[in-house]
Order: structure tokens, then sequence, then C-alpha cells
């Protein structure tokens, strides 16, 4: 095996690992969203991305390995910040603007990961293989895609509107106390 199969097994593993703990971070994020729209959007891509595992099941077939996981270590970063931030806007207006943006680094770790793949399975000759990894990358890139639009059509505006209406309620609150004289 040359080095650069070596290093493509490597990061089919790491890429393995990624899905799979995606797996559960979307079930999780699924739970934490308020807007049934971003709940849909999670539960639908938590649905791909056990395709996704599947693929490179795949993938690991075609190219004459078994499917074994190395611990991703980009993507439990992505998902340990993505909790912090859970925890710290839960049950505040701006919690779905965070689980977005959690998400979206997300999908930019793997569409970057996937793109590495492709490069290499070409480059290996391994057409079957590079197949199922555009499959995936695509999906990917329509994820990040679909919650962009989320982002900016809804959420983002959300969270802003919230902070305006508490700064406004909060100035109709001092300007009623002052002028009463209290």
């Amino acid at each position: 095996m040359n080095d650069l199969q070596k290093l493509f097994v490597s990061e089919l593993k790491d890429m393995y690992d990624c899905e799979q703990q995606l797996v559960k971070a979307l079930s999780e994020m699924e739970e934490v969203a308020v807007s049934d729209e971003l709940k849909s959007a999670f539960h639908e891509h938590r649905q791909e991305t056990k395709n996704h595992v599947n693929r490179l099941e795949s993938v690991f077939r075609e190219i004459g390995e078994s499917p074994k996981r190395k611990s991703c270590k980009g993507i439990e970063g992505i998902i340990d910040e993505g909790q912090l931030l859970s925890k710290e806007f839960g049950g505040n207006s701006a919690i779905d603007a965070a689980l977005i943006a959690s998400g979206q680094k997300a999908e930019h770790y793997e569409i970057t990961s996937y793109g590495a793949l492709c490069a290499w399975a070409k480059e290996l000759g391994q057409d079957r293989a590079l197949d199922l990894l555009k499959e995936n990358m695509k999906e990917e890139k329509e994820a990040d895609a679909l919650l962009t639009r989320l982002a900016e059509h809804s959420h983002n505006a959300e969270a802003a509107m919230q902070d305006t209406k508490k700064k406004s309620e909060t100035g109709a609150a001092i300007r009623k106390m002052a002028s009463h004289g209290t």
C-alpha cells in the first residue's frame, strides 16, 4: 500500500467516526431546537447521515478494507462547542441561530474532508469509491445550503428581533417609572 492509499484509508476511518458521532449529535440538536422547521431539518439530515455511514462502509468494501473508526478529534471539538452554545443559549431566542451555526461548522468540516477523499479516490483510480464519496459530499453541501436559508430567512432575524423587543420593553418600563417619579 502506497502512502496516498494509507492516507486515504486513515481519513476514511476518521470520516466513518465523524458521521457516527453526528448521528447522535443531530438527534440532540433536534431535541434542543425550538423551530419545527429546524427540528425537521436536523431529523432529515440525521437520516441522511445514517446513509453516509452506510456509503462509507461500501467504500471500505470497495477498497478491500473492513470498516473501522479512528477517533475524529475535529468533529468532537465542533460538537463540544455546539453543546456549550446550547447550554449557554438554551431557553434564549438565539438558540436556533446557535444550532444552525454549529451545524454549519460540522457541514463545512465534512465538505472539506469529503473533498480531500474524492481527490485521493480519483488519484488512486477508485472510481466506485469516488462516486459514493461524491454523493455524501453533495448531500453535505445541500444540508449546508438549507441551514443557510433557515438562518437568513428566519432564525437570525428572530434572535435579533427578540433582543430589540427586550430593549424596547426595558426602555418603556424605564420611561414609565421615570414619568411616575420612581
